[in-house]
């Protein structure tokens, strides 16, 4: 496999346009749940928040992710969504 991605990049790199194109597979079209016009420039203005978690963890991510239909920043946003709400909730009523 990296063998011919490597093939079809020198391919793809050469000069001339038809070896290219001849060396080029038909590439299925990945499927997405975002609409195509939503797909181009996502992440303008947005903030990226990365972590380091043990496989526990990660399991846990797959699960939720798998079960709610949503993709790694929209779990995130959830989770901190929730946390926030309780967090105030706590203030609230004086229990922080």
């Amino acid at each position: 496999m990296a063998q011919s991605k490597a093939k079809d990049f020198l391919a793809a790199m050469s000069p001339d346009p038809e070896a290219a194109e001849r060396a080029a597979p038909a590439a299925k079209p990945r499927a997405s749940r975002e609409p195509a016009a939503k797909a181009a420039g996502t992440r303008a203005g947005l903030k990226h928040i990365g972590g380091y978690f043990d496989r526990e963890t990660v399991e846990k991510v797959a699960v939720l992710r798998a079960r709610l239909d949503l993709d790694n920043s929209e779990l995130i946003k959830l989770a901190i969504e929730d946390l926030h709400r309780k967090h105030m909730a706590k203030r609230a009523y004086g229990d922080s």
